[in-house]
């Protein structure tokens, strides 16, 4: 699995046990929707403050 992180257009690097814990979560709570599949390969989030 593979997180990359932009905050105001700069990337913060963040190591394989962040990335582990970002990416489950993402793919764990996206995957519950309806008209998401399991096996999705790519799921982008844009949060505005």
């Amino acid at each position: 699995m593979e997180v990359e992180l932009t905050v105001d257009g700069k990337n913060i690097e963040i190591n394989h046990f962040v990335q582990a814990i970002l990416g489950s979560t993402v793919v764990g709570a996206a995957t519950t929707l309806h008209g998401v599949d399991r096996d999705c390969k790519e799921i982008l989030i844009k949060v505005k403050q």
